[in-house]
């Protein structure tokens, strides 16, 4: 994916098939509401959100998060956020 712009939930969905997250489309609306988060905060802050700023401003419980991506570079990668000092690539 090149363009952060191209992203969309369909695009989140099989980025999560591929990386064992979901095998259900359309994703939870948790899920979603997690990765709309995470694109609003890097495209105001250029810089991934940290958890706690993610589950108070998605208002879910603190485990709830982790429970739907365990691991944050996977999430990023969901969410379509370019490749940063992880030196992960998305597509």
């Amino acid at each position: 994916m090149l363009n952060f712009d191209d992203w969309n939930e369909k695009v989140a969905c099989a980025l999560a098939e591929r990386e064992g997250i979901s095998q259900d489309c359309p994703l939870k609306t948790e899920q979603i509401e997690i990765l709309k988060f995470i694109r609003e905060y890097y495209k105001k802050f250029n810089s991934r959100a940290g958890g706690p700023g993610r589950r108070t401003n998605v208002h879910q419980p603190q485990k709830c998060e982790y429970l739907e991506f365990p691991d944050p570079i996977i999430t990023c990668k969901i969410a379509g956020i370019p490749k940063l000092e992880t030196g992960y690539t998305l597509m």
